[in-house]
């Protein structure tokens, strides 16, 4: 990836996951050039971390609106997350307050897209990608 892309989309993490646990699929210790946030060696990994953090949310947290799971996942001290909570709601076709079941593909993937939109100005993956990322989270 060129320099002109994205911090997001170059680190092969388009949701902008932050260092700290050790996800499969993560670039060699030795190989990392950014301090705060994960690289994965393909976007497939970074897509799975996201859907496992998402399902997470849901499952152990009880998130489960938009409103809830980008509170959490953007917080307001980082982000406009009531912009970021609209734009997502929007484009997964339902009201932040909403409940959704992001164990349901057709959340789950637009959730998905509209995240990775609104962390990284554009959305390049196609549907295959998505396709593996969700098989490699199981």
């Amino acid at each position: 990836m060129q320099q002109s892309s994205p911090r997001g989309i170059r680190n092969n993490n388009p949701g902008n996951i932050g260092r700290g646990d050790e996800w499969k699929g993560l670039v060699p210790t030795a190989q990392r050039t950014d301090k705060s946030f994960c690289q994965f060696t393909s976007p497939e990994y970074g897509i799975r971390a996201m859907v496992i953090i998402l399902r997470n949310y849901q499952r152990k947290h009880g998130l489960n609106t938009v409103s809830g799971i980008i509170n959490r996942w953007a917080p307001p001290n980082e982000n406009n997350t009531q912009a970021y909570i609209n734009s997502v709601a929007q484009a997964v076709g339902v009201s932040p307050d909403h409940k959704i079941d992001v164990g349901d593909s057709r959340i789950m993937l637009p959730l998905l897209e509209a995240i990775i939109k609104h962390e990284n100005g554009q959305q390049p993956y196609g549907f295959d990608v998505f396709v593996r990322a969700l098989g490699l989270a199981g």
